[in-house]
């Protein structure tokens, strides 16, 4: 072989190595605290400037027919409706209860939780996109691994479902920026987002410029939104929510079950699960985020014959021999089993 094949050789052979393993690493990111906050499972914080204990007119929570377990906040007013809280109610503005349980009430809603709030929404914005995120998704089944998934304006999903792959990495995180260059919302319809392979919900994280509008989806991870928050689930019975929802703006729970990430229950989706963060960085399930034990041990979260609960192997390939997982660079666009590849960053 001459030379310079060898040299060609080696080189096409070292990139193969590399973007054998990228997946697993180049695509990992780090969630922003919320530091107080994280015990919050419904939060509304307005938009005063600066922030003060006085009611703000542009905050308030409203549920009806809700279970949320976990704290509701607001700067402004609180009103239920045949809602169960499993928590406190802690609100600037009136409060107003027709037919509801909760644990207790406070009042006002501190200005460090509003300022906590507002610091991680910022630090969210800052975080650069490893991959894009389609304007609209409809009749779509994708599949993505971790990742910073990103669209510069709005994006919708309707009659979807998403599926988170961990890789086995109870710690793998997922954090999707809507409306990265200042405006763009999130909407989704009949839209399921499932973990798998040990994704967990409360490591996954939804950053929205503007509104959000989630209808009868089943839905994964933290919503934190620079407008308002609107969930409705199906009349007469509870659509799962799990995660935080937090907005600069109101927020409005209909017929929704939410289980908040401090809650410490076990989320449904798939194989993963739900867990709780700390504010030292830990996870409540005693994992550290850089994904090992406090005692330094991992956890792969496979089943004992090697193959994860929806048929996946360790290897990320099916049990028939496809590879199941998406282009870290952006989504699955077409639904015949070809990905689409984007090689632009947003």
């Amino acid at each position: 072989m001459k030379h310079s094949q060898k040299h060609l050789s080696a080189g096409l052979i070292a990139l193969a190595a590399l973007f054998s393993v990228a997946p697993i690493s180049a695509w990992a990111a780090t969630a922003p605290v919320l530091g107080t906050a994280a015990s919050f499972a419904v939060l509304s914080v307005g938009t005063a400037v600066p922030p003060s204990t006085a009611a703000d007119a542009t905050a308030a929570v409203t549920t009806t027919g809700a279970v949320i377990t976990g704290d509701v906040g607001s700067a402004g007013a609180v009103t239920l409706t045949g809602s169960t809280i499993n928590g406190n109610v802690i609100l600037s503005g009136a409060l107003a209860n027709t037919g509801s349980t909760f644990t207790g009430t406070s009042s006002p809603l501190p200005v460090q939780v509003i300022n906590d709030f507002n610091t991680a929404y910022n630090n969210y914005a800052a975080i650069p996109c490893t991959g894009t995120l389609d304007t609209a998704y409809t009749g779509a089944a994708l599949t993505l691994i971790p990742g910073v998934y990103c669209n510069d304006a709005a994006v919708t999903f309707t009659d979807s479902t998403l599926t988170l792959d961990a890789l086995g990495n109870a710690n793998a995180v997922w954090i999707f920026k809507i409306g990265t260059l200042g405006t763009g919302a999130l909407t989704g319809t009949n839209f399921s987002v499932i973990l798998a392979n040990g994704a967990q919900s409360c490591n996954v994280s939804w950053w929205v410029a503007e509104a959000s509008t989630m209808t009868t989806s089943g839905f994964n991870g933290d919503i934190l939104a620079g407008a308002a928050i609107t969930l409705t689930g199906l009349a007469g019975t509870t659509t799962p929510f799990n995660g935080d929802i937090m907005a600069k703006a109101g927020v409005t729970v209909t017929d929704i079950t939410v289980l908040g990430c401090n809650a410490g229950g076990t989320g449904t989706g798939g194989s993963g699960g739900h867990c709780g963060h700390d504010n030292d960085g830990h996870d409540n399930d005693g994992h550290d985020n850089d994904g090992h034990d406090k005692d330094g041990h991992d956890k792969d979260g496979h089943d004992k014959d090697g193959h994860d609960k929806d048929g996946h192997d360790k290897d990320g390939h099916d049990k028939d021999g496809h590879n199941s997982h998406s282009n870290p660079f952006g989504s699955n666009d077409d639904h015949d089993g070809n990905s689409g590849h984007k090689n632009s960053k947003k």
